[in-house]
């Protein structure tokens, strides 16, 4: 089980939605992530690989260089989207 953390700003809000919508895609494609749901300040003690955040963060975890792979969603509803960007980050970690 691979452990990935929903993070934005506040940990309320959008990250909260976004948690929701993964939790219906990894069910739907039956993927081995367990998600964990924070603001920005619960990721220095967050120990697993994957980072997943609105486009906006996840641009900006980039820049400070995190070491996580950073997988940024444009649109929370689709699931496609996130389907595609979860399983690429899965496959980065499983390299």
């Amino acid at each position: 089980m691979v452990k990935a953390l929903v993070a934005c700003r506040a940990g309320v809000g959008s990250s909260l939605m976004l948690k929701i919508k993964l939790n219906e895609v990894i069910s739907e494609h039956d993927l081995p992530v367990q998600v964990e749901h924070s603001s920005l300040d619960g990721l220095p003690s967050f120990d697993g690989p994957i980072v997943i955040a609105l486009s906006d963060v996840a641009e900006e975890l980039q820049e400070q260089g995190i070491d996580k792979v950073i997988v940024g969603i444009k649109n929370i509803l689709d699931k496609n989207e996130i389907y595609a960007k979860l399983s690429d980050a899965l496959k980065q970690v499983q390299a």
